[in-house]
């Protein structure tokens, strides 16, 4: 028992010597951030569509590993409008692939200029099961217990929830820091609850070299992600819930996908020992305006 304690103490000890290292490492093009919980100010451009999964791994106290997914779909209606569709996949070692799911999202950015505080609404709808290990948020009283049980069971609990978020976002200097409070209800007669991320992060380099390539240091982005419950309506606080912290790395290659990664460790014992993120995303292009140009031109 005392060498898992201290071996779990010296993964959070790494952890926090990583995250020093990279949030204090010479930074000198702004990119999209590399985070897979905390949402920045940050929209997509209009008439644009953008693919991503986003693949959580993780194993807790005597159960079987599991590689949660989320397949998003990203799509710009306005400069100040993004919608999101997410189908969710979960595979769990030993048991099966499951159908997790689908969500549907709407961020609205209701002041249009960059201002020192940057709010954004976002809205979601959650049709899903039990079974969907993909964790894209923490809220409640969430934690490593709720992923022991079969997959067989779990998909049979039906999860129709709204979720709600105020997202508050700056740049400076080349940073990007990102605050998420959250707000999550089933719809039956469930209390709301409640959760946050947090999150800043940098290109290595802000100014382009003379001869770009893929390993550039302006095509990379490091920093750190921070996120957990806060209880529900009854019981709020941090008792009996989950909290992670870790490093974020994104690469994003020139005329190609961006890459992203993340290890998160639990920083109590209600929480997993650690979730490895692996994010691809990749951006189609300006898919409405190809549309609008066919329709014009068959005219």
């Amino acid at each position: 028992m005392r060498q898992g304690f201290a071996s779990r103490g010296c993964l959070k000890l790494a952890a926090l010597f990583l995250l020093s290292g990279i949030l204090s490492a010479a930074p000198l093009c702004a990119q999209e951030v590399p985070y897979f919980v905390t949402y920045s100010h940050h929209m997509e451009e209009p008439c644009s569509l953008e693919v991503e999964t986003k693949s959580a791994i993780g194993r807790p106290t005597g159960g079987n590993r599991f590689i949660g997914n989320a397949t998003e779909f990203e799509y710009g209606t306005t400069a100040w409008w993004t919608t999101e569709v997410y189908v969710d996949t979960t595979h769990t070692f030993n048991e099966n692939t499951v159908f997790g799911g689908f969500r549907i999202e709407n961020r609205v950015r209701p002041l249009f200029r960059e201002h020192w505080i940057n709010p954004v609404l976002y809205a979601e709808f959650e049709d899903i099961n039990a079974a969907d290990k993909g964790i894209l948020e923490v809220v409640g009283h969430d934690g490593k217990a709720d992923f022991n049980e079969n997959n067989n069971v779990l998909r049979a609990d039906k999860l129709r929830e709204t979720e709600l978020k105020l997202i508050l976002s700056s740049d400076a200097k080349g940073w990007n820091f990102s605050e998420n409070i959250i707000t999550e209800k089933n719809l039956d007669n469930s209390p709301w609850e409640f959760g946050y991320a947090l999150a800043a992060s940098r290109p290595l380099r802000l100014r382009g070299v003379s001869s770009p390539n893929a390993f550039s240091p302006q095509n990379f982005t490091a920093g750190a992600e921070m996120y957990g419950g806060l209880g529900d309506r009854y019981n709020a606080g941090l008792h009996n819930t989950s909290q992670y912290l870790g490093p974020v790395v994104g690469w994003q290659i020139p005329n190609g996908p961006r890459l992203s990664f993340s290890p998160s460790f639990g920083l109590n014992d209600y929480s997993l020992d650690h979730i490895f993120r692996v994010g691809v995303a990749y951006e189609v292009g300006q898919i409405g305006r190809i549309a609008h140009f066919k329709k014009s031109v068959s005219r």
